[in-house]
């Protein structure tokens, strides 16, 4: 029994791992913690990495998802508005047949500008214009017949936007102030015949609508993938079973691979018989 306790005691055990000649002194060399190997240290980083990455990819899911929600009514819907308006292409000639600065929410039920486009306004420009269908040339006098009369003028497709880049009271006082020229360019739509804008422009409305469309969408599938591959379990199986597939050869490959075995192994026979009827001594030379 003493036996028993002696082998099983800490210090009885502790003095067994110390090499001959060391001391139990915490202090020494062969008491302190060993280092760990290169690599433990790559798979520390390996986690800790993966952890962090997971983080920033998660949250980059997220807002991708809030982004796309509110580019579908800034970006998204105007522009599939504005591409289904068909806007012709090359300017058409204009002139302003009707001002009017109105007030209270009553009299803006629709405006040329809106610095905004989420918000009623109590203030708002409107103005009506005249259209000839063909395209606008400088320093050429006005026309006589004009193709439609009083229509909407609007600043853009949408007919607001933020500043800087809208200004309403730089909009109003550029085509309908006292400084503003008779005639000048416009686009007219061949779907809303009763809607006239000031800028337009084919190759920003599509390039507008296809990054709102495929930044987001590009960022989601991305996180998720990266992070499906990583933590998902079903993932992770069908990778291995794939792996493991290919580990092995395939049916075809183990019968050609038999045949040729046991043709060498043949040859391997045959050659072995021959050598033994050489050795054997003939009755010839008796």
């Amino acid at each position: 029994m003493n036996r028993s306790r002696t082998s099983l005691s800490p210090a009885a055990s502790e003095r067994s791992t110390l090499p001959m000649g060391a001391a139990g002194d915490p202090d020494s060399p062969a008491m302190k913690p060993l280092e760990p190997s290169r690599e433990q240290l790559l798979a520390h980083f390996y986690e800790r990495f993966k952890f962090y990455t997971s983080l920033c990819l998660g949250t980059s899911a997220i807002l991708a998802v809030f982004a796309f929600l509110f580019l579908i009514p800034f970006v998204v819907e105007p522009a599939i508005q504005t591409i289904l308006a068909e806007f012709v292409p090359e300017a058409g000639i204009c002139a302003v047949s009707e001002h009017v600065h109105a007030e209270t929410l009553t009299n803006c039920t629709w405006a040329s500008c809106r610095e905004g486009c989420t918000t009623a306004h109590t203030k708002c420009h409107k103005i009506r214009v005249n259209l000839v269908r063909r395209p606008f040339v400088e320093d050429a006098p006005p026309p006589v017949d004009w193709d439609e009369t009083d229509l909407k003028f609007l600043i853009n497709p949408e007919g607001c936007g933020y500043p800087p880049r809208v200004n309403c009271t730089v909009f109003a006082n550029a085509y309908a102030g006292p400084k503003a020229p008779k005639i000048f360019p416009c686009y007219y739509s061949l779907t809303r015949l009763d809607l006239v804008v000031a800028r337009y422009s084919w190759d920003d409305t599509v390039r507008g609508l296809v990054l709102a469309l495929v930044l987001p969408t590009a960022v989601f599938v991305f996180s998720l993938s990266v992070l499906a591959y990583w933590h998902c379990k079903c993932c992770d199986r069908a990778c291995n079973r794939r792996v493991h597939a290919e580990s092995y050869a395939s049916k075809e490959d183990n019968a050609t691979s038999f045949q040729t075995a046991a043709h060498f192994a043949g040859i391997s026979y045959s050659s072995k018989l021959l050598c033994e009827l050489d050795e054997e001594p003939s009755d010839d030379v008796f």
